[in-house]
């Protein structure tokens, strides 16, 4: 939550404050930076933080998210890979099935 340097930092953290760390949390843990027993030790932190500046604590050892426009193409472009795999398979099917008639 490298975001809040432009937020006054003692300002009391809401519970979407919260959530949008739980769900940064979430993300570095499946993408390996972050052990359970890590994740789960500072979910504790995260659901007792009262300031902006104690979230910000909790990730200030984590890489920020990356930028959501390269994002997007990413996901598009593992969607398209799954489709096809998908078609693929079934197209292998229908010629196994043909054969084996």
């Amino acid at each position: 939550m490298r975001t809040l340097s432009f937020v006054d930092v003692q300002m009391r953290a809401s519970d979407d404050d919260r959530q949008r760390v739980v769900d940064d949390l979430q993300r570095h843990t499946t993408e390996g930076r972050l052990t359970l027993d890590e994740f789960t030790e500072r979910l504790r932190v995260v659901y007792s933080a009262r300031t902006l500046d104690d979230l910000a604590e909790i990730t200030r050892d984590l890489p920020t998210a990356p930028s959501s426009a390269g994002a997007g193409d990413h996901t598009r472009r593992d969607l398209l890979v799954i489709f096809a795999v998908a078609v693929a398979t079934l197209i292998l099917l229908g010629v196994f099935m043909a054969v084996t008639r």
